[in-house]
């Protein structure tokens, strides 16, 4: 090979590294080793999920894993819906033993189990999904006047851990795969 055609290779290896975007994506089950059942303890009713919840960090596109016999997960859309433990009218339904959910946008997602009583001992849980990175603003934004109504609750932020994820993917973005093979049929003449 020619010291040009290394040199242009180089170059065409590093502007794909530094143009193309890469997506990291996480795949979390619920409950860890326990998996999606009903909490044992009176005394935890209500938190087991949460607490597992509240010691991951979740962004969009992360998924959760939800393990489990003869039981469901429904994602219920309101806060309300969730205390109440209600089951009429989910955004999302499984109930084949083995769910993945894709966590699609920022915000709060309400999971319930919609075996009947289920939820009501405690199978239930919110995610709270981060804002991607780049839309954080520098400074607060101050507080709207609609935000006196009733907000969900607020679950402390952490990293990812590890021992709650079954894997951790890393993507590059298509588009970057698209310039980097146009570049490299240009230079090569690979056709």
């Amino acid at each position: 090979m020619s010291p040009l055609k290394k040199i242009t290779l180089v170059t065409i290896i590093v502007s794909f590294y530094t143009f193309s975007s890469c997506v990291s994506s996480t795949e979390f089950e619920v409950g860890g080793d326990d998996g999606w059942l009903v909490p044992q303890s009176n005394k935890t009713h209500g938190d087991v999920f949460n607490q597992w919840a509240s010691h991951n960090r979740f962004k969009v596109g992360d998924t959760v894993r939800f393990k489990y016999n003869k039981d469901s997960v429904l994602v219920v859309s309101s806060e309300d819906e969730y205390k109440k433990c209600k089951t009429t009218k989910p955004h999302f339904y499984s109930n084949n033993e083995d769910t993945v959910f894709k966590l699609d946008r920022p915000g709060f997602f309400y999971f319930i189990s919609g075996v009947s009583g289920h939820c009501e001992k405690g199978q239930k849980m919110i995610i709270k999904v981060m804002e991607p990175e780049e839309s954080t603003p520098d400074s607060p934004s101050p507080s709207s006047p609609s935000s006196s109504s009733s907000s969900p609750p607020s679950l402390p932020a952490s990293t990812h851990k590890k021992s709650n994820a079954l894997k951790t993917t890393v993507q590059f973005s298509s588009s970057g795969f698209v310039v980097f093979a146009i570049i490299a049929v240009s230079v090569f003449g690979w056709v």
